[in-house]
């Protein structure tokens, strides 16, 4: 991965570069960005133009091995962790080298992948991902060793804010006392949920999403799409190359979060006054409930959004506007006018006390139950 394949973030790659070029590399850095930003593909980049020396050009000369060995994340000294689940193969105890082949092929399938389509390989299922203090006792051991190339070796924390309290206590003392030439790049989306002690040891980069234009030419020239279609995806992704990239295939495997959303709304609409709707929303809760808790809470985000598009909708800031509803008969205008400033504080903050609680291992169909009858209320709150 070399920095003049990563989208936009000029200004990051110029600042890694100046201060790796002039030997100030820190110890452990902290990529802080949303979904589709390419934080994962910028610490590849930076990883690889450090250990393989590549200053001043990318991929020249004799350092034609090491990129090679990069092009296949297969370099001795890079090393990566990730959140892992049990599964067939793996009944207990999982670590991230037991996924390796899979990671590798995730990465180099699209580096702007994201934490569910990471979980869709692994089948999560009901389970949560999590990186293990079993992943911060191989760090211990990967770092012991010598780098192959006699220079840096380089640990990449992928979604860092997954790590337990035991992993996390253990990487401290590691982030305390760093071996020589050794190299930290955390990744995360969410740099809150990262323990303070770990991110007061980190210099923190943020990313933004990906500007339009960026995700526009990218798809030009990397996807062959037509100008106009590539500015409209560009448009609904709101800078997550991942999203466009989803949006321009069309999965077939991508979950009808949309159906669902509809779905739900109009159950709550009838349940105003009509007993019997309330068994809509029972046998709603019940679907939505069978799903893993990964695929539940990243539901809950997709209606955090489409409330969040229909209050815009409702306030004329129609330019903010991305989504274009497929199910038939169901228009967002019509939609918009029952969101607006009384009620969305209290839709938000339902959506996300019931994504916390189904994080914390709680009972799913009551908590989308309980989720329903109160949606049916606050919708029609004048």
């Amino acid at each position: 991965m070399l920095f003049s394949e990563i989208l936009g973030h000029e200004h990051i790659k110029n600042h890694l570069i100046k201060s790796a070029s002039q030997g100030r590399i820190p110890h452990a850095q902290l990529f802080v960005g949303p979904e589709g930003s390419g934080t994962l593909s910028m610490a590849i980049a930076y990883a690889q133009f450090i250990v393989c020396q590549n200053l001043g050009t990318e991929n020249s000369g004799e350092n034609e091995s090491c990129n090679l060995k990069f092009n296949h994340l297969a370099h001795p000294d890079l090393h990566f962790v990730y959140p892992t689940v049990t599964t067939e193969d793996i009944k207990s105890k999982p670590k991230s080298i037991d996924f390796i082949q899979d990671w590798r092929h995730f990465v180099n399938e699209n580096p702007y992948g994201g934490l569910f389509d990471w979980y869709k390989i692994l089948g999560v299922q009901n389970k949560q991902g999590m990186i293990r203090v079993e992943d911060a006792s191989e760090i211990l051991k990967s770092l012991a060793l010598k780098s192959l190339e006699g220079g840096y070796k380089i640990m990449i924390i992928w979604m860092a804010d997954k790590m337990n309290d035991e992993a996390s206590n253990k990487l401290l003392k590691l982030l305390e006392e760093p071996t020589d030439n050794t190299v930290f790049i955390l990744i995360s989306e969410s740099e809150e949920d990262i323990i303070q002690t770990i991110r007061s040891r980190c210099q923190v980069l943020h990313f933004n999403g990906l500007p339009e234009n960026v995700i526009t030419q990218a798809l030009i020239s990397r996807e062959n799409v037509e100008e106009k279609m590539a500015f409209k995806i560009a448009h609904q992704a709101q800078g997550n190359y991942n999203k466009a990239l989803h949006i321009l295939k069309e999965d077939n495997d991508e979950l009808p979060f949309e159906k669902w959303f509809v779905d739900w709304v109009r159950a709550a609409f009838r349940a105003k006054g009509n007993a019997e709707a309330i068994q809509d929303l029972i046998a709603w809760s019940d679907q939505i409930a069978s799903l893993g808790r990964e695929a539940q809470k990243k539901f809950l985000n997709y209606c955090i959004d489409m409330f969040r598009q229909a209050l815009l909708l409702n306030y004329q800031a129609d330019t903010l506007v991305y989504v274009e509803p497929k199910v038939e008969k169901f228009k967002l205008e019509n939609f918009a006018p029952f969101v607006n400033g009384n009620n969305i504080s209290d839709i938000f903050k339902e959506l996300s006390d019931a994504s916390y609680h189904i994080e914390r291992n709680g009972n799913a169909k009551i908590i989308l139950t309980d989720l329903s009858i109160k949606l049916t209320r606050l919708i029609h709150k004048k």
